[in-house]
């Protein structure tokens, strides 16, 4: 029973401010901020409705919210100044300074490079796990063979195995060379064996020996995105679904990676590595829109890289075959792009196929090749004891 008026016992409370803790009170801080912002000049991104953009002569300002905390970068300290006053007056928050944390990640800032880290949340899961005496591997999944829903016996405590298992998933925010590993472990979560477990285990080890690791990004004079994509042909021992991966640069830097099963059977490698490519094309058409709404617009297709010929040719023929019709919508899809000149389908031999991370288990000389390749490294010499 709650408040109850001594005139009024059949009457409720009129609800004058949301409060945490309240169903509604997300979406109506959001909207309250919303419309505080847009108020000042700013214009919501269409791509990603938690950014906002300032674009007034040469002011430029990024406002980026994930609840109650905030990215703001402008082009000039008296621009940040009087935005940071403007929602001062408005609402109760305070000026952090230069970005060192946000939302568990850790920032560097060396130069012109940024250091992006989670190293004390990784350090945290090998804690809950109980491992912290264990010893290290090089590579976070084995070559062998992939795991399927009768793996060994039944795991004694689903519980911790799905805690740790969504923790891992957050900390490839940061670590993309984990992800394949972790995509697979999470497949198991509902009913976890002992074989799933033991892979777990392994990722665990893996940041033992690594957890100081992190994303690096450099200032780039290019923005020109490629892309590289592959898939594992009916890799699912239980569905005979295919593994498909895709890690997208812009100029040098990481910006985008994922690790997923298709969510079909594909009847040929050929149409399994397709729809890994439009998957990717599907991104890359995402971060064009993005950079278009930035005032950076790209003035060069972008590059696809598949090591499947047949894929490659599939993107730029135009003749309907009566073995492609299944997959028609991602053909003409694909193509679309290629033929507006927003995309091209290039060969990369296999050696050089950086999205095999993101799909199956490799060995430890080439799995640390792609690593690096992934802008993955240690952190810089002047915080490496930190």
């Amino acid at each position: 029973m709650g408040f109850r008026h001594r005139d009024f016992p059949d009457h409720v409370c009129l609800l004058r401010k949301s409060l945490y803790g309240l169903k509604q009170a997300p979406r109506a801080w959001y909207q309250r901020f919303t419309d505080f912002v847009l108020t000042l000049g700013f214009a919501q991104s269409r791509c990603d409705n938690s950014l906002f953009i300032y674009h007034h002569g040469t002011d430029i300002a990024y406002l980026l919210i994930y609840v109650d905390d905030i990215i703001l970068t402008t082009s000039s300290d008296k621009l940040r100044e009087s935005l940071m006053g403007s929602l001062s007056g408005e609402f109760a928050m305070k000026d952090l300074g230069p970005l060192s944390y946000f939302l568990g990640i850790s920032v560097t800032r060396t130069g012109d490079r940024l250091f992006l880290s989670q190293s004390a949340y990784a350090r945290d899961i090998i804690e809950r796990a109980g491992m912290t005496t264990c010893n290290p591997v090089a590579t976070p999944v084995d070559t062998s063979s992939k795991l399927g829903l009768d793996s060994g016996a039944d795991f004694d405590n689903p519980t911790l195995f799905r805690s740790l298992a969504g923790a891992l998933q957050y900390l490839t925010f940061t670590r993309p060379d984990i992800i394949y590993a972790v995509q697979q472990v999470c497949m198991h979560m509902h009913a976890p064996k002992l074989d799933h477990w033991n892979a777990l285990k392994r990722i665990i080890r893996y940041l033992q020996g690594s957890h100081h690791l992190g994303l690096t990004l450099d200032r780039s004079s290019s923005l020109d995105l490629r892309a590289y994509t592959d898939a594992d042909w009916a890799g699912c021992p239980d569905t005979r679904r295919s593994t498909s991966g895709y890690c997208v640069y812009l100029g040098d830097n990481l910006i985008s990676w994922s690790s997923k099963r298709q969510s079909t059977i594909s009847r040929s490698s050929a149409e399994a590595e397709y729809r890994g490519v439009a998957n990717v094309v599907a991104e890359l058409c995402w971060i064009r829109n993005l950079l278009l709404e930035l005032r950076r617009p790209l003035t060069r297709a972008s590059i696809v890289y598949c090591d499947n010929i047949s894929a490659i040719y599939l993107s730029g023929n135009p003749v309907q075959h009566q073995r492609t019709k299944h997959i028609e919508l991602d053909i003409h899809f694909v193509r679309e792009q290629v033929h507006r000149g927003l995309v091209r389908v290039l060969h990369v031999p296999s050696r050089f196929q950086i999205a095999d991370i993101f799909t199956k288990g490799l060995p430890r000389i080439l799995f640390e090749d792609f690593r690096s390749s992934l802008s993955i490294r240690p952190p810089p010499a002047s915080t490496a004891g930190v």
